[in-house]
């Protein structure tokens, strides 16, 4: 039985698939240990929360698009986090995700504010400076 699940954080998408397997976990077709160090921190922090018990005999596979690395590795974190939780349908793991930081299990519905016409191109409030002397 495989569980699919996704996260998203601002503009990055992730998708996670759980089955069983031997233990691997990989990202974008890479093993979790050859990614760079503050990525596979984020990623490595549900596992850790779960423990070593629940994963051992899961294969993770996560894919994510868009957005900037910490951006992927957050929705990538949500994804597995989701992924565990459903494959083991375990509703006290959700709480503990939930207790150590929320946005494991909830998505962050904040997003950049659209630019608005006849302004600075610096941002979406940003006013050009006005001299009045």
């Amino acid at each position: 039985m495989a569980v699919h699940t996704s996260g998203k954080r601002k503009t990055a998408k992730a998708r996670a698939t759980v089955k069983e397997g031997e233990g691997t976990i990989r990202v974008n077709s890479k093993p979790l240990n050859i990614l760079e160090d503050s990525f596979r921190r984020k990623i490595e922090e549900p596992l850790r929360i779960a423990g070593e018990e629940v994963y051992s005999g899961l294969q993770i596979h996560v894919d994510t698009r868009g957005g900037g690395t910490n951006g992927q590795a957050e929705a990538a974190r949500m994804a597995v986090a989701r992924g565990l939780v459903e494959f083991e349908d375990d509703e006290e793991l959700e709480r503990e995700f939930r207790e150590y930081d929320r946005n494991m299990m909830v998505e962050d519905p904040r997003r950049t504010e659209t630019r608005k016409p006849s302004q600075s191109s610096k941002g979406a409030r940003h006013k050009q400076q006005k001299s009045y002397r």
